[in-house]
């Protein structure tokens, strides 16, 4: 049974129990909301600007809190116990849990070279109107390289699945049949990669200057726990 102040705002709202059900399940899926994703995103987004008080007291429930950024229209669930940038330090007590996200090597390698590759642009002047930053993946694998000291994966199939999740994290915006074989694709990095890579981290990794960290990344989770 739905409690009187959830159930007005729906009929205020004009948002049936199940159009409300899918914003809540999808944001769990996800873990993110990023309105210029596809058309279904736009307009579960749009429903969230509209029931954002029920959504954040939904998952204040469970201790998972709410990033939202207005000016990118993206909105990211922090797991209990995440640093969340802009909000109060979570409780020691908070736990681990399954919500948390884990990154394997590739996947933590590539998010410190977006995040590195998204300053360096933000530095250049070289956002766009929607904050999005271009890179080639021939720059990209260039930046690795230097950087950590790894390379892309070369197994064509384990490359794409590489930089499909790294989409489904809504961390890049690229299109679905670009060929990842050589360095003519164009990768757009999504300006949340700044709150998903925490600036400890990236100072971190200017102290280690190599692919130490990437491993001490995966084992410790040094990425803000933000992934669900």
């Amino acid at each position: 049974m739905l409690n009187e102040p959830l159930q007005q705002a729906l009929e205020r709202e004009n948002v049936s129990l199940n159009e409300f059900k899918e914003l809540v399940i999808r944001l769990l899926n996800y873990g993110v909301l990023c309105r210029n994703e596809s058309l279904v995103e736009q307009q579960v987004y749009d429903r969230y600007l509209r029931l954002h008080s029920q959504v954040a007291d939904y998952f204040e429930l469970m201790d998972v809190r709410l990033l939202h950024e207005p000016k990118f229209e993206y909105v990211r669930l922090y797991p209990p116990g995440s640093q969340v940038p802009g909000m109060e330090e979570a409780e020691a007590s908070a736990f681990g849990g399954s919500l948390r996200s884990r990154l394997n090597q590739h996947e933590v390698a590539m998010v410190l070279v977006l995040r590195l590759q998204y300053d360096k642009a933000l530095r250049e002047g070289k956002v766009d109107e929607n904050g999005y930053v271009t890179e080639s993946l021939e720059s990209l694998g260039i930046a690795i390289k230097n950087l950590l000291g790894r390379s892309l994966p070369e197994k064509m199939t384990e490359r794409t699945q590489l930089f499909k999740r790294l989409r489904q994290l809504r961390l890049i915006n690229c299109r679905q049949d670009e060929l990842f074989d050589s360095g003519e694709a164009w990768i757009k990095i999504h300006p949340m990669i700044v709150n998903f890579v925490s600036d400890e981290c990236l100072q971190a990794l200017s102290g280690e200057g190599d692919s130490e960290l990437v491993a001490e990344a995966d084992d410790e989770e040094e990425l803000q726990s933000s992934t669900v």
